[in-house]
């Protein structure tokens, strides 16, 4: 008989979207106020105004919240008898956004679909899916883990053609975020160490490859190829800041991101007064967020923050360790590890700490495609937590069997 779902896990999640759409509210001012203008032009609407996303965001919630109290209904089991077919289903997605896409600023992510008043971002449902799989695929092939023909090749082709269809848009940066969630999920799944080593390997030829051939003429725009955004901003990152300031050659965005971040030091604006809000910040709603909360609200909410997406990310681990099943360890492990590592690197992008990205910052940052698949995490873990083992974790139960065998061959040196 299933039990409760853990309500730590989703209490916390819910108090990140209170906040979210607190932030919103703060946030997208001169946004909405400038979208709202345009449709004025258009002749769509009479007169601009300063809620536009903050209506649209009340719309996401409420329908993520009603996908939540539906999904969380269905059974974990339900996802790893159809992965196969959802995760085809998802590749099949990022041949269509090839096809029938948006394009915005080069990048072609989005498949708009005219009844429907959203875009979707198939690539954010690939980072659900893609780890529903893997889950799926370690546990199916658990006796062939140590085999090269029988399971890492097969592994491999599958990689290569998820990481090809992403690069086509291109999104090299969601590659990067799913080669250490594929890297974790493959240590847990006990594989070969060898090959664990060769995939780091490989990822690290990748990023190389990809800076040292795509590199970009500076001297003029005319030369820019596909991929030219990534040696860029690797280049921008990695040259002294006050010179990259100076010769206006670093990112924008994460220059009004240290601005906002860093002017005032022990002091803060207070909700509302963000200064960099009004149009200094582009897009600020979506991956810059986190710069306008601690311009805001100062470092100390900043760190309430943090502290509530690591508990979320140790509830999630903690189910994926007292799960009995392997498939419902893999998905809470692999979910939980992507969750934390990705409001970390977009945390860190504000920070300046890695070069700039598009990930999303996990229930803050706006975007209709990543409140869904977040939501979607969330509800097949809390599924998964109707059905753990409280009593015994993964790691006793592997120190057990452990000592258990040392005990016999103790036994029977004597």
């Amino acid at each position: 008989m299933s039990k409760p779902v853990d309500y730590k896990l989703f209490f916390a999640v819910i108090l990140l979207v209170i906040f979210w759409m607190i932030m919103i509210s703060s946030v997208s001012v001169y946004p909405s106020f400038k979208v709202t203008n345009n449709m004025v032009k258009l002749w769509l609407i009479e007169a601009p105004y300063n809620y536009f996303y903050v209506i649209r965001n009340i719309i996401h919630v409420i329908v993520s919240l009603v996908l939540l109290w539906i999904l969380v209904k269905v059974p974990y089991t339900f996802f790893e008898k159809h992965a196969r077919y959802i995760f085809y289903w998802s590749l099949s997605l990022l041949l269509i956004v090839l096809l029938m896409w948006i394009t915005l600023k080069w990048a072609r992510w989005w498949i708009s679909i005219p009844w429907i008043p959203f875009t979707i971002q198939p690539t954010e449902f690939l980072k659900f899916w893609f780890i529903i799989y893997l889950a799926y695929f370690f546990k199916k092939n658990k006796h062939l883990l140590h085999t090269f023909n029988d399971w890492f090749l097969p592994f491999l082709f599958i990689l290569s053609w998820v990481i090809f269809l992403v690069a086509m848009q291109p999104d090299f940066w969601t590659v990067m975020l799913l080669a250490p969630v594929a890297t974790i999920m493959f240590f847990v799944a006990w594989a070969n160490m060898k090959y664990i080593l060769w995939l780091i390997l490989a990822w690290f030829l990748l990023i190389f490859t990809v800076y040292s051939i795509w590199d970009y003429d500076k001297s003029t725009w005319k030369n820019l190829n596909s991929f030219w955004y990534i040696s860029q901003r690797i280049d921008n990152f990695l040259s002294d800041e006050k010179t990259s300031i100076e010769n206006k050659s670093i990112n924008y965005q994460t220059e009004q991101a240290i601005i906002a971040i860093w002017s005032w030091w022990f002091w803060w604006l207070w909700f509302w007064q963000s200064i960099q809000k009004f149009g200094y910040l582009p897009e600020v709603q979506w991956d810059f967020i986190f710069s306008v909360i601690v311009e805001e609200l100062w470092f100390f909410w900043a760190f309430i923050l943090v502290s509530i997406y690591i508990f979320i990310w140790y509830r999630g681990i903690y189910i994926a360790l007292r799960s009995t099943d392997l498939f419902a360890r893999y998905v809470a492990l692999g979910m939980s590890s992507r969750f934390l590592m990705q409001a970390f690197i977009n945390i860190w992008v504000n920070l300046n700490i890695v070069p700039l990205t598009w990930i999303t910052l996990p229930f803050i940052s706006y975007g209709w495609s990543s409140l869904l698949t977040c939501i979607m995490w969330l509800a097949i873990v809390l599924n998964i937590s109707r059905y753990v083992d409280n009593k015994e974790s993964f790691f006793k139960s592997r120190f057990s069997r452990s000592s258990k065998l040392m005990n016999y061959f103790n036994k029977e040196r004597i």
